[in-house]
């Protein structure tokens, strides 16, 4: 195995480890439903995106939602919560690598994080709304949500959270960008591959 490759790797699970831990430290926002709490767990994500391409920013989300299925486990053995947040992550950082790609800046940057909030907020809501609420309702036996109940939980509760989450890692990923942004360079320069 050469260098580089070792190197990704290491790196891969380093920022995994860094999400797991975040994802732990979760808390609920006011007036949203109690079972969508705001963790930063995305921004370990957003960093591998940057440096080592969407394949290394796939693998950290996988990475910790193993870790941390394993480390808290289900009680029907079933990840509901888990598959949920690894598929809020890909859709949160995917636009956030064609559009950082493209323009390497804290405007691309800005830009990817926007869109990656808008494809998070209306991906989750309209996946909520088909397949993971119902996956709550079978695997874990939430109380079930149907008509005006399932409207105002998708539209009022998991879009806007999502929206709010969103504004925060941007936020957060700006902040950590413009004091990292020459690593992440220099990092991106030597792990991808030409």
């Amino acid at each position: 195995m050469n260098n580089k490759k070792l190197r990704k790797m290491i790196l891969i699970a380093m920022l995994g480890s860094i999400s797991t831990v975040l994802m732990q430290l979760n808390f609920p926002l006011p007036a949203m439903p109690v079972f969508l709490k705001v963790d930063f767990s995305e921004i370990p994500a957003v960093i591998a995106i940057m440096t080592m391409g969407p394949l290394a920013g796939i693998s950290v989300e996988l990475l910790k939602n193993l870790l941390h299925w394993f480390l808290s486990g289900s009680p029907t053995g079933v990840p509901v919560g888990e598959i949920a947040n690894f598929v809020t992550g890909v859709l949160f950082i995917m636009p956030i690598y064609f559009i950082f790609n493209k323009i390497r800046s804290a405007k691309g940057l800005t830009a990817g994080l926007v869109a990656g909030t808008a494809t998070m907020a209306i991906g989750m809501s309209v996946l909520n709304y088909l397949v993971f609420l119902p996956m709550y309702v079978y695997f874990l036996n939430m109380p079930p949500y149907e008509g005006v109940a399932l409207f105002n939980v998708v539209v009022l509760g998991i879009l806007p959270f999502n929206l709010i989450k969103g504004v925060m890692l941007m936020v957060i990923s700006l902040l950590l960008y413009k004091s990292m942004s020459k690593w992440i360079d220099k990092q991106q320069r030597e792990l991808t591959l030409q």
